[in-house]
């Protein structure tokens, strides 16, 4: 066993999904206060750790159909790069490390981590294997990254963005068993969720949901009750890059079949990148430029 495969085993490059964490205290004009923030990238840290410790134990119970798989076969238990009991132990010194970084932050933000655990150890033994309720504990995943999040910064989540990330995370979800019903068409195999899907239903859920999603977006944005906060009514504009971006992953996920990996497409894809550095900072401009312009 060597640091590379102990890293490989941690997926690191999944952390991106973490910044969920940031969102509760940048949409309520607070990531800019240096307690806030440094709590929030403490935060992320203890949360990664956590989510790190799923992934390994995700990889220990796929291991036997990882090994047929034409990517998840390189995977260092699948491999037989780490052994069953490395991967135990590297998984309970990671699981040990997030969980206990979380209840000195604050004793809050344990409880999200440890249900975020919870909830993945129930996915990986069982509910992994019935369709929709596997997509639907993808969503709750997220939910508990941006719950974490409001408890290590102490804001409120509103519930705008409750929505508005579950919705999100349906669409990544149900992109992501595309990708893999593809991948295993033509198997004898197939993995018992993705019995209770086809691509008609595949497509037409992602489809569902992204609308929805869009419609909600610009209901938020013409909320009384956001416009008042942020004290601007042209938040609205900021819909064009969500609408962009949503119709990009769709063309990434309907037209070129690359979303097994919602992570692997978000980092490779440089159009979507584009998009959502774009979204990142009108919003930040309208949530914080008018701070900074006033304090000039």
């Amino acid at each position: 066993m060597t640091f590379r495969n102990i890293i490989a085993l941690s997926r690191p490059e999944h952390w991106v999904k973490n910044m969920f964490l940031f969102l509760p205290a940048f949409f309520a004009a607070r990531l800019a206060e240096r307690d806030i923030l440094c709590n929030a990238l403490l935060g992320f840290v203890a949360f990664s750790l956590t989510a790190s410790a799923v992934y390994v134990l995700n990889d220990l119970v796929d291991a036997p159909q990882d090994r047929n798989h034409p990517d998840k076969c390189r995977r260092p238990i699948a491999s037989g790069a780490v052994s069953r009991n490395e991967g135990m132990l590297i998984g309970t010194i990671l699981l040990v490390s997030g969980l206990s970084m979380a209840y000195f932050l604050r004793p809050e933000m344990l409880v999200f981590n440890l249900l975020y655990f919870v909830v993945n150890v129930a996915y990986s033994l069982s509910l992994k294997h019935f369709a929709i309720v596997d997509v639907s504990l993808i969503g709750l995943g997220f939910l508990l990254r941006v719950l974490a999040g409001g408890a290590v910064t102490g804001v409120v989540v509103s519930h705008w963005l409750i929505v508005l990330t579950f919705l999100l995370a349906l669409i990544l979800g149900f992109a992501k068993r595309r990708g893999e019903y593809l991948v295993a068409m033509g198997e004898s195999n197939f993995r018992k969720a993705l019995e209770g899907y086809n691509l008609p239903f595949l497509d037409m859920s992602i489809v569902v949901c992204s609308t929805v999603a869009v419609v909600a977006y610009l209901m938020y944005c013409f909320s009384p009750e956001v416009t008042g906060r942020i004290g601007s009514d042209q938040i609205y504009y900021t819909a064009f890059f969500v609408v962009v971006g949503v119709l990009r992953y769709l063309q990434l996920t309907l037209v070129f079949g690359k979303t097994e990996s919602p992570t692997r497409a978000l980092l490779r894809d440089g159009f979507l990148q584009v998009v959502l550095l774009a979204w990142i900072g009108s919003f930040a401009w309208l949530l914080y430029g008018k701070k900074w312009m006033m304090g000039l």
